[in-house]
């Protein structure tokens, strides 16, 4: 049998404020963006610590993903297949759908969007993210023209 564990709360954790900041990301079209770099920055330039980061896309045509950033060809086929999984509008296999008044691949992306994250919570130890070695951060944007996206980032001791 095991004896039960006290759990007793860290004073100098539990005082330490929660950060928060939100990050642009500029989009040139369909694709992933990487953005474990801003993030990573920023952590350490708040002295984060240990604790739960938890990041959120502020909206329904782009999803978030931790995703290998070792080979870029991991990106190119991950896009090539969402866009077979997911066709455009004007693909006559999509003829079904009726929110098509914001271009051929408004309502695909939302579809998308529907089937990925939009919200990630990663651990962070010592102010690092807890990635693996082939891990990062990505924004997959899944509108063809460019867009200003925004991640609202939340980081909790």
């Amino acid at each position: 049998m095991h004896a039960p564990i006290a759990l007793t709360r860290n004073q100098s954790t539990s005082e330490r404020p929660a950060l928060q900041t939100q990050f642009e990301i500029l989009t040139r079209g369909q694709g992933l963006y990487e953005v474990t770099g801003e993030v990573a920055r920023w952590l350490m330039s708040g002295q984060a610590g240990d604790g739960v980061l938890t990041l959120l896309v502020r909206h329904t045509s782009c999803s978030l993903l931790i995703q290998e950033n070792a080979d870029p060809d991991v990106k190119t086929d991950l896009a090539a297949y969402f866009a077979r999984l997911v066709p455009r509008a004007d693909d006559p296999s999509m003829s079904y759908l009726r929110h098509t008044l914001e271009g051929p691949d408004d309502m695909p992306a939302h579809i998308k969007a529907a089937l990925l994250p939009v919200s990630l919570s990663i651990p962070v130890s010592s102010g690092r993210l807890a990635l693996g070695t082939w891990q990062g951060l990505y924004l997959f944007e899944h509108r063809d023209a460019p867009h200003t996206r925004h991640i609202a980032a939340h980081f909790s001791h």
